[in-house]
């Protein structure tokens, strides 16, 4: 019984340790450092296939990881489909 007790406490603590928020909304607005932020790059991604997924994975003003997903247009713009903010409340970084 105390095993089971342990376990369960450890494996509650280690789920605290990072949370994120994951983001999905058509009105998805790119934030700094989005690969979009101040518009579309201007280099198009001329061989990957329309629809494709891309990841794209940065630090915000806050020092959070952030990882957002793009989807390839048939126009060859990105269109930022979701973002997850990693915080890590515990020790600060991931």
């Amino acid at each position: 019984m105390k095993k089971m007790a342990s376990i369960s406490a450890l494996a509650l603590l280690l789920s605290a340790c990072t949370t994120y928020v994951a983001t999905t909304s058509p009105a998805l607005e790119p934030i700094p450092g989005s690969i979009t932020y101040g518009g579309q790059p201007r280099t198009r991604l001329t061989k990957a296939p329309i629809g494709s997924p891309i990841s794209h994975e940065f630090r915000n003003e806050f020092g959070q990881r952030v990882v957002e997903r793009y989807v390839i247009q048939p126009d060859r713009s990105l269109r930022l489909v979701s973002r997850r903010v990693y915080r890590d409340w515990l020790f600060g970084d991931d």
